[in-house]
């Protein structure tokens, strides 16, 4: 069932058109991801499910209601991080979030909270001193604490350490495992890949494509992707050269490269070890989301 539907939405600044007819629709309990490259309108469609910008023409909805007529009751349900908090530096971890729950009607006990994005240790701590880390997960406490159905996170891992950004990967996989909705706005391909069941691409205020990472690619780039490897002993390329999924074989010095689509990579180990031919240094590069986004919009992943 979806819990955010839009439907031809525009909108434009003076002469330029920063949405343009957009429409797309996000299931309830999903992770939802929002990519585009600069100024293709990511920003200005989030904000506009808010009810922070009134959209020229179309529809959104957001859990049945008009985010711009229906403001105020659509708070209720929806927690926003933004990539800036707008928090003082000397506001104190257990202070943030209780100012934040003093906004609801029916927030979740701030303790709770703490205790459930590891911040015990930080309840008495300024913003200013937690790390990145620790500051992230306080911004997704202070987006759930309203108890939202709808959580809108954007650009969550900026600036993060590997480590940091894979951990914070961990908490949203927790958010939609505790039955909310999530849209998530970002640059990182690798990230959309791995955590969104579906998304959207925008690119010049229009949507290029929507589905899941994986459909994306496939349809985009016919999945597959190359295989690199050194035979042992002589290698016939002619052997190769009908697997199906193989669209080209050739040597590279002591190396063989082989190109493909679909499951080719599948196909060819299997038929090399039919013919007992050994290799070495075998590497498999498949085809990813950065692929599918470069071909759909033209250019390098970029914030919005």
């Amino acid at each position: 069932m979806a819990i955010i539907e839009v439907n031809g939405l525009s909108k434009r600044y003076g002469g330029r058109t920063a949405l343009d007819g957009v429409s797309f629709s996000v299931e309830e309990g999903e992770i939802f991801g929002i990519l585009g490259p600069n100024g293709a309108g990511k920003t200005t469609a989030v904000e506009c499910l808010e009810g922070l910008r009134r959209p020229d023409g179309g529809t959104a909805r957001v859990a049945g209601l008009d985010p711009w007529a229906d403001g105020r009751r659509l708070h209720e349900l929806i927690g926003v991080q933004l990539q800036q908090t707008g928090l003082p530096g000397s506001i104190r971890v257990r202070e943030a979030l209780e100012l934040y729950a003093s906004f609801y009607a029916s927030p979740r006990d701030p303790g709770e909270l703490i205790a459930q994005w590891g911040l015990e240790d930080q309840r008495e701590a300024r913003v200013r001193k937690l790390s990145g880390g620790q500051a992230q997960r306080l911004y997704i406490a202070l987006a759930l604490v309203g108890a939202p159905r709808v959580a809108f996170l954007d650009e969550l891992t900026t600036g993060l350490d590997p480590h940091a950004r894979r951990a914070t990967w961990d908490l949203i996989r927790r958010i939609r495992d505790d039955g909310v909705t999530v849209v998530l706005i970002s640059h990182f391909m690798d990230e959309a890949e791995e955590l969104c069941d579906r998304l959207a691409v925008l690119d010049a205020g229009r949507i290029v494509a929507t589905g899941s990472p994986g459909r994306l690619i496939e349809e985009t780039t016919g999945g597959g992707g190359r295989m690199r490897f050194r035979p042992v002993d002589d290698l016939d390329l002619a052997l190769l050269a009908g697997v199906p999924g193989v669209t080209d074989v050739r040597r590279s010095g002591a190396y063989v490269a082989v190109t493909g689509r679909g499951d080719f990579a599948t196909a060819v180990t299997s038929a090399l070890a039919r013919n007992r031919v050994v290799v070495a240094d075998l590497r498999i590069d498949q085809r990813t989301l950065d692929d599918a986004y470069l071909a759909l919009t033209g250019g390098p992943s970029a914030r919005d």
